[in-house]
């Protein structure tokens, strides 16, 4: 499932509905992630996420299809908010859930990953020094980068 909204999420309330009745899952893994106050060294006040509406969650649905074909998933989740957030509020929540613990770990870092280096948003920081956009990171390529030739 995916969703990509403004308003904020309660992860206890996610994880329950997801695994309501579903008694063959046997681990879920779940990341939240949250502004961070500081980004290279500077204070940041808000950032603001922008996204295309329609191929922001065509492209979601995509990398939720192909975590499925690389791990027997039970269920799974994306929320990723876009807009003004400010520190501390969240941003992006994945949640996988599995028979196996390994599964729903590896799909939720591969899931992550994904989202982190090919996801279509764009991340605008702003702070006392002003504005800027969000630049690609080296280690996040390199960490997404195990995924291509594996057949999981």
């Amino acid at each position: 499932m995916i969703r990509v909204q403004t308003e904020t999420f309660d992860i206890g309330r996610e994880i329950d509905a997801l695994k309501a009745g579903n008694t063959a899952i046997g681990g879920i893994a779940c990341f939240v992630g949250t502004v961070r106050e500081l980004s290279g060294g500077a204070a940041v006040s808000a950032m603001t996420l922008e996204h295309y509406p329609g191929m922001t969650e065509k492209a979601l649905e995509e990398v939720e299809q192909e975590a499925r074909q690389r791990w027997p998933l039970e269920a799974a989740l994306i929320i990723h908010r876009y807009g003004r957030l400010e520190p501390g509020d969240d941003i992006v929540l994945v949640i996988t859930a599995s028979a196996h613990r390994q599964d729903a770990f590896d799909a939720c870092q591969f899931l992550m990953d994904w989202l982190k280096t090919k996801a279509p948003f764009w991340k605008l920081e702003s702070s006392q020094e002003g504005e800027s956009w969000v630049a690609a990171r080296d280690s996040d390529d390199d960490a997404a980068s195990r995924w291509q030739n594996e057949d999981a």
